[in-house]
């Protein structure tokens, strides 16, 4: 009875209402729906649709920044860049300063320059581009990648990127698999406060096998992930404590990895120090080539071209990746590189993904060339055996200059005469070991690599300036941006689709990746548009046979093709201008992009169809897929949509390795720091004379070419007390987004927050902010692990004692700073590891200061 009054006081007091009671008072209100789709909103009176796109990324890459720059102010935008520091505005202009670029602020306007941009003192959570008002909205924190933590010179960034997110925290309940990359796969138990000297720390609790129990300090909250595996297969084996396993199973992937690594960074070593064959300038007949194009160079195909041919005639091999979207002239860029090389008597290998591909390029190339003299050929499954025979002899021979062909070009029988520029189009689609085979025919050939996505490795690779970059943005006269819809299967989308296109005398692709469906959805098709000539295609099929149907659809004779994946490259029909894609979650983002690049190449309106389960029984990773694919539906948008994909992804894996079963073992992040671990250690170890011969030229390290972060133990209390923030859920937040803070600015900003929430910060949670701050120096001076115990400071240094951070500038500050407080610091050397022993530092504070002294010096 007496609980029952205490209820019946709250709802006084609270207003508390019922559920029923809540929808009934709410019923004749306006209601207004905020959605990423028109499709969403079918019920609703009146639709506003803001014509806006998301920010591109650039990940840092200010060349790209700077270029979308120019092509926004040229046709009238207006650009604003929020940034809530005056430093970050300024850090932007003297960037663009530094490149050769004219940039102010247009409040100057003293003299208005090539680009100009407005400066906001305020900031959003995500910029945007409205294309309506004809303004852009980018934030400085995406331009910088500031919170994301996202560095493309350090890989540890890419793995702490991929520890446990703000939303898996939040989801995480005791009995969730965990990874820890020192101790195994584990179950989460939860935050719990344990002794540690004189007083508590907050620790993560994690089970193992045979209840085994290890407790984890928060601020090595990096070291855990959540574990992901590719499938959704059976649970993972739990570790078992002592016995070594998991140490083991590191040890084999690690040796894996360098296996596949060590080729890699030798064949890159090797190319770099090489010296190539350096083309001649343009002949006249390069000019009659370039002339005879039937259409006016796109600017950018212009520099594409420009760039490619000045590579050439460089005497270092060239290792060259041109972006383009479908369609925007690739292949002519391709053309005029291949008679470049033939003209100088060097041969050509243009390297593609299937066979249909392979004859449309032997076409195109031998359309291009007809009037002069150079034979182009081309090999894949498609020719006999008698044909493959003699081109292969006149190949040994010399006597073709560009031969087209599927992976076919690096089987053991094919013989160069001699071979001086590879082509490589849609590099994704191959694997890393027949990229890798091609290049070892010669590893001072030129390489031309052209994608509409690349992979994220390919483009990290690029964007690192591992390789040179072009990117065609502009797109050719009279084209149209692809109206692009997601929907559910079902026959009225498949029917309307189909007959608004055949009401307009045009053809369709109907993509299915499964063969053994392809017959049920010909005859709903035919049940629901009886007049529609329907063919089917498939890589089963044989070439002849195929080549037979494409034909046929080329010429008309049909209005669908009903296939599976073959039309992602290569068919180019422009009377075809509407796609349906059945399962697109399958796909992957360059594979979408690929497909709905099909359509839309003639001056018509073209549609793609995205046909899939509800976004609310996809995975997260299949919905931002097909979102982004959604959000990016303008011309040239291949290459944002790659830029998407490096985020989807985490930036792919360095060795293009995904398939390694180690992953399932290991879990997707363990995975990942373990492959960043063997290459840093390779670098460090095999490879150290190509950081010996960088240094005799003057290039200047950071810690963190040497040590993938910084480990810190400590006996001091550090934590945010359970009466300062209450709910473990709640602190396990506060430790994660503190974990993410890679500024001295944005920890002031945590700390003031914190301070207007929970009032006054004790000491315990100062100490615990600054160890943010010691970890990041410690990385940045190439320090392994810190150990604060006992008053007593200890800094590791890498284990190899042969590597090049002991004759590098950063462990030289360390010796200047023992030698100046003799007293106070020893250098020495512990079971074969250097270490700097530093005496009476109570708090971490005090570390910190050591450090930046020590960074100064």
């Amino acid at each position: 009875m007496e609980q029952q009054e205490i209820m019946r006081e709250m709802n006084k007091q609270l207003s508390l209402l019922s559920a029923s009671a809540f929808v009934e008072s709410v019923a004749g209100l306006k209601r207004v729906t905020l959605s990423t789709s028109v499709d969403d909103t079918k019920d609703v009176q009146a639709k506003i649709v803001f014509n806006t796109s998301p920010q591109p990324l650039f990940h840092k890459n200010f060349e790209m920044l700077r270029q979308t720059f120019t092509q926004y102010t040229e046709v009238g935008f207006k650009i604003f860049i929020l940034a809530d520091s005056k430093k970050q505005q300024q850090r932007l202009r003297d960037i663009f300063d530094d490149m050769g670029g004219d940039i102010e602020r247009s409040s100057h306007n003293q003299q208005r320059s090539s680009i100009d941009f407005e400066p906001v003192d305020s900031t959003l959570h995500e910029g945007f581009v409205d294309n309506t008002l004809r303004i852009c909205f980018f934030t400085d924190h995406q331009i910088f990648d500031r919170f994301h933590k996202y560095s493309l010179k350090s890989d540890s960034a890419r793995a702490g990127k991929m520890a446990l997110t703000m939303k898996e925290l939040q989801e995480m309940e005791p009995g969730d698999f965990i990874v820890h990359v020192d101790l195994g796969v584990g179950k989460f138990g939860g935050l719990v406060r344990v002794p540690s000297g004189d007083g508590y720390q907050e620790v993560i609790r994690i089970i193992y096998q045979n209840n085994d129990k290890v407790d984890v300090s928060i601020h090595s909250l990096y070291k855990i992930s959540k574990y992901r595996r590719s499938d959704t297969g059976e649970p993972p084996r739990l570790s078992t404590l002592g016995t070594g396993a998991w140490e083991r199973l590191k040890q084999k992937a690690k040796k894996r990895i360098k296996d596949i690594a060590r080729d890699l960074i030798k064949l890159y070593a090797k190319r770099r120090h090489e010296k190539g064959f350096a083309y001649s300038a343009d002949s006249f007949m390069q000019h009659e080539l370039e002339a005879s194009f039937l259409y006016e160079d796109t600017p950018d195909q212009l520099k594409a071209t420009q760039d490619v041919k000045a590579d050439m005639e460089k005497a270092a091999p060239m290792d060259r990746l041109v972006c383009g979207d479908v369609g925007f002239g690739k292949t002519e860029v391709a053309i005029r590189a291949a008679f470049k090389a033939a003209c100088d008597s060097k041969q050509v290998a243009v390297l593609v993904p299937t066979t249909v591909l392979a004859l449309q390029h032997y076409q195109n190339f031998r359309d291009r060339l007809r009037d002069f003299p150079v034979r182009v050929d081309y090999l894949s499954r498609a020719r006999t055996a008698k044909q493959t025979k003699q081109v292969l002899e006149d190949l040994k021979q010399g006597r073709i200059d560009i031969l087209v062909g599927t992976h076919k070009l690096i089987g053991k029988n094919v013989k160069w005469h001699d071979l001086g520029l590879l082509i490589i189009d849609e590099e994704q689609k191959f694997g890393v070991s027949t990229k890798e085979k091609l290049r070892k025919l010669k590893t001072n050939v030129d390489t031309l690599t052209m994608s509409a996505t690349p992979i994220p490795r390919t483009l990290q690779f690029s964007l690192m300036g591992a390789r040179d970059m072009s990117i065609m943005r502009t797109p050719p006269p009279n084209r149209h941006p692809i109206s692009t819809q997601l929907a559910s299967y079902n026959h009225e989308v498949i029917a309307d689709a189909i007959n608004f296109e055949m009401s307009r005398n045009g053809q369709v692709f109907f993509v299915n990746d499964r063969i053994a469906q392809l017959t049920e959805i010909e005859k709903l098709i035919m049940k629901y548009v009886p007049d529609c000539r329907v063919a089917i295609g498939h890589g089963q099929m044989s070439p002849e046979e195929l080549e037979k149907i494409i034909l046929g659809f080329v010429n008309h004779d049909f209005d669908v093709l009903l296939s599976t994946t073959i039309v992602e490259n290569g068919i180019d029909i422009p009377n075809a201008n509407t796609i349906i894609i059945n399962d697109a979650h399958r796909f992957g983002l360059s594979d979408l992009h690929q497909m709905r690049g099909r359509v839309g190449r003639g001056n018509r309106k073209a549609f793609c169809y995205l046909l899939a389960p509800p976004k609310s029984v996809l995975s997260p990773e299949a919905r931002r897929r097909l979102e982004a694919l959604e959000t990016f539906s303008d011309l040239g948008s291949g290459f944002n949509l790659a830029m998407q994909d490096l985020d989807i992804r985490g930036a792919g894996n360095l060795l293009g390795a995904e398939q390694s079963g180690f992953m399932e073992d290991l879990g997707y992040e363990t995975y990942q720091k373990i492959l960043n671990q063997a290459v840093t250690e390779l670098k460090n170890d095999e490879f150290q004379d190509l950081y010996a011969e960088e240094m005799a030229q003057g290039k200047v390290f950071t810690g963190e070419d040497f040590v993938e972060d910084c480990a810190i133990e400590s006996d001091l209390e550090m934590y945010f007390p359970d009466t300062y923030v209450p709910g473990s859920s709640e602190r396990m937040l506060l430790y994660r987004e503190l974990d993410n803070i890679v500024e001295d600015r944005d920890l002031d900003v945590y700390r003031q927050r914190l301070i207007d929430r929970f009032g006054p910060v004790p000491a315990e949670g100062e100490e615990l902010m600054q160890v943010v701050l010691l970890r990041r120096l410690g990385k940045r001076l190439g320090v392994e692990k810190i150990i604060l115990k006992q008053g007593m400071m200890n800094m590791q240094f890498v284990s190899n004692n042969d590597s090049p951070f002991f004759q590098s500038q950063l462990f030289d500050k360390f010796i200047n700073y023992a030698t100046a407080n003799l007293r106070r610091c020893e250098l020495k050397e512990v079971r074969g590891r250097r270490l700097l022993h530093v005496k009476n530092v109570a708090k971490v504070a005090e570390a910190v200061n050591i450090l930046r002294a020590i960074d100064k010096g």
